[in-house]
């Protein structure tokens, strides 16, 4: 069901999955061979996943948002054979045919161009039958590309019986989560997302409902939970930030009493932002911290969570170890890369360089980020790696201060980060996107203060902004992921210095 009212049963989605899984057999495709999708979030979404996973697929979802340089690159480099997607993407659609030659077959929903065939026309013409020889399909799907190229997150493709075979996060979901066949799941993220997309499914697989939001707002996200009797959701924390800055009139004009379980990932928390939706929801949010990479995963409920705030939660199925830069483990309490063992073995899709720099001596692996273990294996983390700002020798990890300024009530987002010092090599900048922006400079330079001196009254001067900017909008994909790297480049591009 999507939040513009257009709803697919069960055997609707069945059948059109079907017409698709026979269309791309036609072609000549078998368990295996590699699929491309690029589509915003359209009502017919889940028939194309679940065709491709009919016919046994390796199917990669690809941002509504790359350019048509990153496009090209992903259905290249995962070796596509065919390519699907909508007129909304038209004109790139257009773009990118000369510069994928590999691709035989290329549908496009709602009309098609020059190079295109009609989706609708294509499926139309296959029975609703299921295949003969029946195999699941697997997703192989790409990091953001907050630094550098995207990389496809690959596991050995294993044919086995799509009736014998869980649907991803199926297990994960019913055990952990409560999924069901009564659940209502509301998604408000892009389904090319590496969760949206296997929750989604997953509870197709349980016989669930799911509701897609086409784009997150925060009081259209409340009145859907009313309107549909949403019962589980799943978020990042960018949407729960806008969801309590809502005025208090609007969020009590919504009945959300039937939401049982929010799930957040991505990133931490702040933590008065995850008190207040607490508060507001009740004891029903539960955290994970995890990659599309599948290599561990660590959880906490509500009441975890309030026992040791800040915590992304403990390891289950593995263990997490917290690492210097010599590999060697570190105490409790102090911050280093972490690392888990005992998680499912991954590789980066032709590239071996970032494969092997994932992993620890002793085979752990990695995501990038840093952080630490208390006494009861509670893990927090500080930041990613590649983010931390080296000033004076002292090492700064940004997530702190822009914890504590987007809880300001003049801030809708922020992104800290390092910039060019002749003295120090580094020092603190931040990015800010405020409520209503400054009207002249006096006006810029008295918020900045304002903010700066808000940011010292939480923490140490020396990892606290010396200066903030001010946007209308910061580069923050859908998925809550900030492209820090767009933001960064400018100020180090300007000094002239390359990082």
């Amino acid at each position: 069901m999507a939040s513009t009212g257009e709803v697919q049963t069960f055997a609707e989605l069945d059948a059109a999955a079907n017409r698709l899984s026979q269309v791309l057999y036609a072609a000549g495709l078998r368990p295996g061979d590699h699929v491309a999708i690029c589509i915003e979030n359209h009502p017919r979404y889940f028939e194309v996943l679940w065709g491709c996973h009919y016919a046994g697929l390796v199917y990669t979802a690809c941002s509504s948002r790359l350019t048509s340089s990153e496009l090209c690159y992903i259905l290249n480099d995962c070796a596509a054979r065919v390519f699907i997607t909508s007129r909304y993407k038209a004109d790139q659609a257009a773009e990118i045919v000369a510069d994928t030659l590999s691709v035989e077959l290329r549908l496009m929903l709602d009309g098609a161009i020059d190079g295109y065939e009609s989706y609708e026309a294509a499926v139309a013409g296959q029975p609703a039958v299921p295949l003969a020889v029946r195999i699941a399909g697997a997703d192989m799907l790409y990091s953001s590309g907050t630094t550098g190229r995207p990389k496809g997150v690959t596991a050995t493709f294993e044919p086995r019986s799509l009736l014998e075979t869980p649907v991803s996060v199926t297990g994960l979901l019913g055990l952990l989560f409560g999924g069901s066949s009564d659940s209502v799941y509301l998604s408000p993220a892009p389904l090319y997302h590496a969760a949206p997309l296997r929750f989604s499914m997953s509870v197709h697989a349980l016989g669930g409902t799911v509701i897609v939001m086409e784009h997150f707002d925060p009081e259209e996200y409340l009145a859907l939970i009313e309107r549909h009797r949403a019962n589980i959701s799943q978020v990042v924390p960018t949407m729960f930030v806008r969801l309590v800055k809502l005025p208090a009139e609007v969020r009590a004009r919504y009945d959300v009493n039937s939401m049982k379980c929010i799930i957040h990932a991505a990133a931490p928390c702040p933590i008065p932002v995850k008190k207040a939706i607490i508060e507001w929801f009740g004891p029903i949010v539960h955290e994970y911290y995890a990659g599309t990479e599948g290599n561990g995963f660590v959880y906490c409920n509500s009441e975890m969570w309030l026992a040791h705030e800040g915590t992304v939660g403990t390891a289950i199925a593995c263990t997490v170890h917290i690492c210097g830069d010599d590999g060697e483990e570190l105490a409790r309490y102090e911050s280093g890369t972490v690392f888990f063992e005992g998680g499912a073995e991954f590789e980066y899709h032709n590239d071996a360089e970032k494969t092997a720099g994932s992993r620890h001596p002793k085979g752990w692996s990695t995501l990038g980020d840093v952080g630490y273990l208390d006494d009861d294996d509670f893990l927090y983390l500080t930041d990613r790696k590649a983010y931390m700002i080296i000033s004076g020798g002292v090492n700064i990890y940004p997530q702190e201060a822009e914890n504590v300024l987007v809880t300001h009530p003049k801030v809708v987002d922020v992104a800290v980060f390092g910039v060019p010092n002749d003295d120090f090599g580094e020092e603190v900048k931040a990015v800010v996107q405020p409520v209503t922006m400054p009207a002249s400079e006096e006006e810029a330079h008295a918020l900045a203060g304002e903010l700066i001196q808000f940011c010292k009254s939480e923490l140490a001067d020396v990892k606290c902004p010396r200066t903030i900017d001010f946007r209308t909008e910061l580069p923050r994909h859908p998925t809550g992921k900030l492209y820090k790297r767009l933001l960064k480049d400018e100020f180090w591009k300007d000094a002239g210095r390359s990082i």
